[in-house]
C-alpha cells in the first residue's frame, strides 16, 4: 500500500508541481509527531489541510476520541479521489484552503481549535499563504493550534525564512521541534497558538 501511495505522489509531484511539494508522502515518524504536538483537547474540532495520500490523516483518525470531530481540505482531485476511497467516512472537501470557513458551516462548527496542515507553504507564491493564513485565523477559536512542518533545507531558503515571518505575523505563540530526522528529507515542526 505504501509503494501505491509514493507512486501516486510522484505522479503529482510531477504533473502538479504548484500544489505538491514533495516528491514522496511524510514518513510515519512526522505523521506521530505531528498529532502529539498538536494535542487536541476533549471535543475540539480538528481539520487537516492538505492531506495528500493521507499520512497524516491515519495518524489523526487512530488518535480521534469521542466527541471530537474532523474534517480536511485538499485541493488536489486525484488526492481528495483516493482519500475519499480509502476514508470514506471522513468528510474531505476538495478546494484551497483559504475557504476553510465554508466548510466549517457545512460541518455545522462555528470555529476550529486544531489545524494540522501538510501544504507546502515554501512553494507557495506569498499572497497565498498570506489568504491562506488570514483564513485560518478568522475560523480558529481563542487558544487554537496551529501544527505544519518545514523540511530542514527549507528553513534556510528564502521561501521558508518568509513562511516563518509571516506565522508569526498571526500567530502570538510559534514554537518548533526538534529534527524528525526519520523522514525524507528532514523536518522540524512549527506549533502555532492563536
Amino acid at each position: 500500500m505504501a509503494n501505491g501511495h509514493t507512486r501516486m505522489f510522484i505522479k503529482q509531484f510531477i504533473t502538479k508541481t504548484a500544489s505538491t511539494g514533495a516528491i514522496v508522502p511524510s514518513s510515519d515518524e512526522l505523521a506521530k509527531r505531528m498529532v502529539e504536538f498538536a494535542a487536541p483537547g476533549p471535543n475540539a474540532v480538528i481539520a487537516e489541510y492538505g492531506p495528500g495520500t493521507g499520512v497524516f490523516t491515519n495518524r489523526i483518525l487512530e488518535s480521534l476520541q469521542p466527541g471530537q470531530k474532523f474534517f480536511a481540505v485538499e485541493v488536489n482531485e486525484d488526492f481528495a479521489a483516493a482519500l475519499k476511497k480509502r476514508f470514506p467516512d471522513l468528510h474531505i472537501y476538495t478546494d484551497c484552503a483559504s475557504n476553510v470557513s465554508t466548510y466549517c458551516l457545512h460541518e455545522g462548527v462555528e470555529k476550529i481549535d486544531c489545524i494540522i496542515s501538510g501544504l507546502p507553504w515554501a512553494i507557495f507564491p506569498e499572497e497565498l499563504q498570506h489568504k491562506i493564513l488570514r483564513g485560518m485565523v478568522d475560523v480558529m477559536a481563542e487558544g487554537g493550534t496551529f501544527v505544519t512542518f518545514a523540511y530542514l533545507q527549507g528553513l534556510v531558503m528564502p521561501a521558508g525564512k518568509r513562511f516563518k515571518h509571516n506565522v508569526k505575523q498571526y500567530f502570538s505563540h510559534v514554537e518548533s521541534s526538534g529534527v524528525i530526522w526519520k523522514n525524507l528529507p528532514p523536518a522540524i515542526i512549527y506549533r502555532c497558538r492563536k
